[in-house]
């Protein structure tokens, strides 16, 4: 799990959850058109508990005891008209709470959708996806219930218990008492439980988050798995989660099952103290069989409030407890973009000056003293071991992250004056790792700004990427589905899919890493061409592993534990004899 952030950190410290929970009422109070038909709703059809209690003594004593013909004329009336009354009310309150509840739904997973695409990628190194996804889906459910069925809750069971204590202290005080000497012992019960259960309902969170988290590990290393033989360690990985949340779950069911007898249990001691006080002494001489049975509904009616509010709170604190965390998403920082400078189209000079880079303050540099120049329409290759930092200084320019010491210009600007938006806008990439989307190829190679392309400008693209061979092949051509992440294609025609995506943007700046590996021989002797057409007038960075495909770079950059060790064209470094001259006659006798 992520750790929150600050601000959520001052919200979780406030106690019992009132912060949250009004942050999540909030939600709820945007829709208050609904909120005022249900409150109606809600109101009315909690007076007709006391009412039936009222009703209960002109039923017995005047129908039963007196034989009064106008009580015994209009009864069936009265009856019929307190349920009617509490079925229209109750749909309506029903029926705008559950209106709202949905909404609530819809709204904070759109804000936490939006928050996802706009937090910084140093965030997602930190965090899984399977965490992430289960706040959007499950924890913004529970959170919807909390905003709205605890409205519900503290309207109509409100109403209810105070009508019904009307009642009781109408027709007898000193009874009516005695009830509520039973009320600290029931709220200190419910402060138990409500600890409890948000305790478990954390620990469930956590857990379903560990079952996602897996579950989606299995689901997209299905190959490895079978080919490495996972299969045992991943189903002992997968039941150990799964029996702790058995477990954990098994404990509120407990918690919520044993909390509605122990307090339907104090409630029943107060019920006989109640009948044992009214069945002795001057209380017996007050009472007629309809007073009598009319302050016992009264009392009995406070039941049901009781065990809503034990029941419930089980939800409400699950609800509680997932606010907790997607608000602590919520209120992570989103990408800052402090640029102001608009580039219309990038002629690609850069500049590096002494720029160094590490994750986190406790970790080593990444990079250290990087300094070179790129004229624009230059081809910059960079080399080196894994983890020699190659990857880190590509992903600066497009400031995937944003904190490093130095300074780099593009076109004279530092890259952190230019406008976000407006900075990435100049790169098209091509990885290794090729994304696709579950959609068509003519929307995966017209991805975000180029939906505007027509099919003659895609089909271009495909061409010089020699992807429309295949593509036309295909029964629907460009709007054949790739599959989740492209697995209907092969790794080539995934990869070409990648670059014809990039040709398609004309962007100044081209960031490639190893662009071609996943092609088969003739396919990437064909796309090296239509790569050395795309690259001229345009600045490349090419992140290279095989150093065959970089011979005719303009610069190299050889890089060893996050510093440039060795700089020059490919013939420059060979005649050099050093690290690059090693590397390259290694792959070279490994290739013979």
């Amino acid at each position: 799990m992520s750790t929150p952030s600050s601000s959520s950190k001052a919200v979780l410290s406030q106690g019992d959850g009132l912060v949250i929970y009004k942050r999540l009422a909030a939600y709820a109070l945007k829709h208050w058109r609904y909120l005022i038909l249900a409150f109606i709703g809600l109101v009315v059809a909690g007076s007709t508990v006391p009412l039936f209690a009222l009703y209960m003594q002109p039923l017995l004593d005047g129908t039963f005891m007196e034989k009064d013909p106008v009580t015994i004329k209009w009864a069936p009336i009265a009856l019929l008209v307190i349920f009617l009354m509490r079925g229209i009310a109750s749909f309506m309150s029903s029926y705008s709470m559950e209106w709202i509840g949905r909404s609530v739904v819809k709204e904070i997973r759109s804000e936490l959708f939006s928050r996802l695409l706009r937090l910084p990628v140093s965030f997602y190194d930190k965090n899984n996806s399977g965490q992430l996804v289960t706040r959007l889906i499950y924890h913004v459910e529970q959170v919807s219930v909390a905003a709205t069925k605890g409205l519900t809750v503290l309207v109509q069971d409100s109403v209810i218990v105070i009508g019904s204590l009307v009642v009781m202290f109408y027709y007898s005080w000193e009874l009516a008492l005695i009830v509520l000497f039973t009320a600290p012992v029931i709220a200190g019960l419910i402060a138990y439980i409500s600890k409890r259960f948000r305790k478990l309902s954390r620990l469930i969170q956590d857990q379903v988050s560990e079952v996602t988290q897996i579950s989606n590990e299995a689901i997209s290393a299905t190959r490895e798995i079978r080919i490495y033989d996972g299969l045992d360690y991943e189903s002992k990985r997968f039941e150990d989660v799964n029996e702790k949340n058995h477990k954990s779950y098994m404990k509120r069911v407990v918690t919520e099952r044993l909390s509605m007898p122990i307090v339907q249990f104090v409630m029943a001691l107060a019920l006989a103290v109640v009948v044992y006080s009214a069945t002795r002494g001057d209380l017996l001489e007050q009472f007629t069989p309809g007073r009598f049975m009319a302050f016992m509904t009264a009392m009995i009616a406070l039941f049901d409030p009781l065990k809503r509010l034990t029941s419930v709170n089980a939800i409400l604190q699950g609800g509680i407890a997932a606010g907790e965390s997607i608000f602590s998403l919520l209120d992570e920082s989103a990408e800052k973009d402090t640029g102001t400078k608009i580039l219309k189209k990038a002629t690609g000079n850069f500049e590096f000056k002494k720029v160094a880079f590490s994750y986190n303050q406790e970790s080593d540099s990444v990079l250290k003293n990087i300094s070179f120049s790129v004229k624009a329409g230059e081809k910059i290759a960079l080399v080196g071991q894994s983890g020699s930092g190659k990857t880190t200084l590509v992903n600066l320019l497009p400031r995937f992250y944003d904190d490093w010491q130095g300074e780099i210009t593009l076109d004279g600007h530092p890259l952190q004056a230019i406008k976000l938006l407006n900075l990435r806008e100049q790169f098209a990439y091509v990885g290794q790792d090729v994304t696709l989307f579950n959609d068509t190829i003519r929307n995966n190679i017209a991805y975000g700004n180029m939906r505007v392309a027509s099919d003659e400008e895609i089909k271009l693209a495909a061409k010089a990427a020699f992807a429309l061979e295949f593509i036309e092949k295909l029964p629907l051509g460009l709007d054949t589905q790739v599959g989740e992440n492209g697995t209907l294609l092969s790794g080539g025609q995934k990869q070409r899919i990648a670059i014809a995506r990039a040709i398609l943007s004309d962007a100044p700046i081209l960031i490639l890493d190893e662009a071609t590996s996943a092609l088969d021989t003739k396919s990437e002797r064909h796309i090296q061409n239509a790569l050395e057409m795309l690259l001229k007038n345009r600045t490349t960075f090419m992140i290279a592993h095989r150093l065959s495909t970089i011979e005719k770079a303009d610069k190299i950059l050889m890089m060893e534990a996050g510093e440039i060790i060795e700089s020059g064209t490919h013939k420059e470094l060979l005649a050099q004899k050093g690290a690059y001259s090693k590397l390259y006659n290694l792959q070279f006798s490994d290739g013979k």
